[in-house]
């Protein structure tokens, strides 16, 4: 596994792409009301970050499928779909929960966040599912501390949520970032044998997307015929929050927060 540590002038250019990703997830949660398409928020969202000079990371990225790369220039995923939903004609409702992932690329250096939008008038049990699990992200990124193991973090985000009876996804998991929006680490949400096999000790300069995916059910999922969409199998609601954070001599650093 080659961790590559960032300088403080790498952070810098990678906080510009972090302030991009934060302009259009601003502008996500703005637009996110009934009767909106997922597809008019995805144009709307490029024409957002192409302004801005930064290229999308997420549309054509490779797929198992030669010549079949991702379809959007967002990932938009409504209700029971965890992660990787593609933009349609779909109308958003009342009551919908929304996940907006964004990645750009900006001079070269990557930024890569998520949040799940709450439109109207969201069932109780499914509003407490989105704010825990916006809870187990910033509980990650207070827990972070060089020279401490990520299976520490992890095990903070697992217990958090499996403590209020969610299902902690596994099948997907954080990763490190930089020029390019995949690096190690792997960052999982959860510990397993794996991560206590191979732990990560996390120290200045890494820099990790951090993305827990909780599921009001269970954490099993599926993905569809498209190769993409991926839900969870029960059909309940699924939430998913991600941040850009650096480490940094005394904690963390969040590079997507627009500051």
């Amino acid at each position: 596994m080659a961790i590559k540590r960032k300088t403080r002038q790498e952070l810098d250019k990678m906080r510009a792409a972090g302030r991009v990703v934060h302009k259009v997830l601003k502008h996500c949660r703005e637009a996110c009301k009934p009767g909106v398409t997922t597809r008019e928020i995805d144009e709307s969202a490029y024409e957002v970050f192409t302004a801005e000079g930064a290229q999308g990371l997420f549309k054509n990225y490779p797929s198992y499928k030669p010549g079949e790369g991702f379809p959007a220039n967002l990932c938009i995923s409504v209700n029971e779909v965890v992660v990787h939903g593609i933009a349609d004609d779909y109308k958003i409702q009342d009551g919908d929960i929304v996940g907006f992932d964004c990645g750009v690329k900006l001079n070269g250096w990557c930024g890569d966040s998520a949040t799940t939008v709450m439109v109207g008038n969201v069932a109780p049990e499914v509003r407490k599912l989105c704010e825990t699990t916006e809870a187990i992200l910033m509980a990650a990124i207070e827990n972070i501390k060089p020279g401490r193991k990520w299976s520490q973090v992890a095990r903070i985000m697992q217990n958090i949520a499996e403590r209020e009876g969610y299902g902690v996804v596994r099948d997907f998991v954080g990763h490190g970032i930089g020029q390019t929006m995949h690096e190690d680490p792997k960052v999982p949400n959860f510990v397993s044998r794996d991560l206590l096999m191979n732990d990560i000790e996390l120290r200045e300069g890494i820099v990790l997307a951090i993305e827990p995916m909780c599921n009001l059910g269970t954490e099993k999922v599926r993905t569809l015929a498209d190769g993409w969409t991926v839900k969870t199998i029960d059909n309940k609601p699924a939430a998913h929050y991600e941040h850009t954070v650096a480490v940094t001599a005394d904690g963390a650093e969040v590079l997507t927060d627009g500051n």
